[in-house]
């Protein structure tokens, strides 16, 4: 006996034609309201220039299962300690992976401090490696899928975090990404370096050739360095119209996510 009265099943049967013609497919579990977590104590103490306080949006999975975590890195507009600047950014990632049926999946934004002892915050692999080692530990997090993805600053994030930690990753996704910490333009003294140890992990670049904030040729020298370096799984794509707003198309289309949640690493 089905346990809906008639006007309910009506309901149910008219919301999923709706998403049926919208060619959206339902994620059930995947959840858009993030909860705030804090650092464990010992390694909040270890970190520089994160704030302690970081985004979670959860993720519903069958008892005892693992899922695949994407780590969202803000822009230079998220600094400081008040999540709600970050908040809107992870947001577009996660509406991504319920629009296009990439859940469920955990999704996780850490957030840089405006100002600490030890200067402006910035994204630094230290602070990223004992942030993803608490994440780890106090979620179910399938080790084999964990990616990340960061707009502006936070491109610059995912590239100098790839070039120190790459063994972290089934994919990276820098989007009009910096190579540099001296400011927007800068090109980092370590970008042999790092491009060696991005060979070793699928990387998806999205630039704007119209960018004056951050020239897409950054992002084209770091590719043409990581396929140098022997990347046969590094590439680019860059906007022929847009600028450093280029992420509005990259984080609302379906090509990034597709590409991104079909990389596992072995």
């Amino acid at each position: 006996m089905n346990r809906f009265s008639p006007l309910r099943r009506a309901v149910i049967r008219r919301g999923m034609l709706l998403l049926f013609l919208s060619g959206v497919a339902p994620v059930w579990g995947q959840k858009e309201v993030p909860v705030v977590k804090t650092l464990e104590k010992d390694l909040r103490a270890k970190t520089t220039y994160l704030n302690p306080e970081f985004l979670l949006f959860p993720a519903e999975s069958k008892k005892g299962s693992k899922l695949p975590v994407l780590i969202y890195l803000h822009g230079a507009g998220g600094v400081g300690n008040d999540l709600g600047k970050i908040r809107g950014q992870a947001r577009r990632v996660v509406s991504g992976i319920r629009k296009f049926g990439k859940g469920p999946c955990l999704v996780v934004a850490p957030q840089c401090l405006r100002v600490t002892p030890a200067g402006r915050g910035t994204w630094t692999p230290e602070d990223l490696d004992l942030f993803l080692k608490h994440v780890k530990a106090t979620l179910p997090v399938d080790e084999k899928r964990i990616y990340v993805t960061g707009n502006s600053m936070g491109g610059y994030g995912c590239w100098v975090w790839g070039g120190h930690s790459p063994e972290h990753f089934a994919a990276i996704v820098p989007v009009v990404g910096g190579i540099g910490r001296g400011g927007p333009k800068a090109v980092t003294d370590n970008l042999a370096k790092w491009a060696a140890n991005l060979a070793k992990v699928p990387v998806y670049a999205f630039a704007g050739a119209k960018d004056r904030v951050v020239p897409a040729e950054r992002s084209e020298r770091m590719i043409a360095a990581i396929r140098k370096a022997g990347g046969k799984q590094a590439k680019i794509k860059v906007y022929p119209d847009e600028g450093h707003g280029a992420g509005r198309l990259v984080f609302s289309t379906k090509e990034m996510y597709d590409w991104m949640f079909s990389q596992k690493r072995e």
